[in-house]
């Protein structure tokens, strides 16, 4: 995405975040960000409400205090939909975030993506459940979006066909992750998103 990005002369940007994430391709440097490898956003809830064992809550603010984001790219729960948390308890946990983000800034645009499909080996329903999440997540955003912190939804999951986004096949590896195939068309979606509300 930054990449094309830049090519495109759209250069009016900074990523930030607590993590460095090397790229990998021609022309796009490293870039910081808080992809967190293994998290689900469920676990940034204070306790006793995460449902999961790891807590991740006090994280979070310091995110927020350390990024200072003007616009925030947040896809984040397919962790979440893979191991069962319900719905709602998500999008709960998609509320904090964004309350913690407007918190330093409350101007602060957000994308939120509709997560990528979801059929990993030994997950009957996944996929279901994160139609489900996809399902919820235009009206949460409607509920949340403000006129000073306005709230875009960005539709990933249809970059692929669903039922043929399985182990081993054209764009994942693992029915969850993209390959470089996936996360090409991923960042498609985010740059045409971005661009379509004239940002950056």
């Amino acid at each position: 995405m930054s990449q094309e990005l830049i090519q495109n002369g759209h250069t009016n940007f900074i990523l930030v975040g607590t993590e460095t994430n090397n790229q990998n391709c021609s022309g796009a440097p490293s870039v910081e960000s808080e992809g967190h490898a293994g998290y689900l956003v469920t676990d940034l809830l204070p306790p006793p409400h995460q449902p999961t064992l790891a807590d991740h809550s006090a994280e979070l603010p310091m995110w927020a205090a350390n990024d200072k984001s003007d616009v925030l790219l947040m896809q984040f729960g397919t962790n979440d939909v893979w191991n069962g948390v319900a719905t709602q308890t998500i999008l709960q946990a998609y509320t904090l975030v964004l309350t913690d983000y407007r918190a330093v800034n409350p101007n602060v645009i957000l994308f939120i993506a509709q997560i990528t499909p979801l059929h990993p080996t030994g997950c009957g329903t996944c996929e279901t459940n994160a139609e489900a999440l996809n399902a919820a997540i235009p009206g949460w955003a409607t509920s949340q979006s403000t006129a000073a912190s306005p709230i875009y939804v960005v539709d990933v999951w249809s970059a692929f066909t669903a039922s043929t986004y399985l182990p081993d096949s054209m764009y994942t590896a693992d029915g969850v992750h993209p390959n470089p195939a996936g996360a090409a068309l991923v960042a498609q979606d985010w740059y045409n998103a971005l661009i379509a509300q004239g940002i950056p």
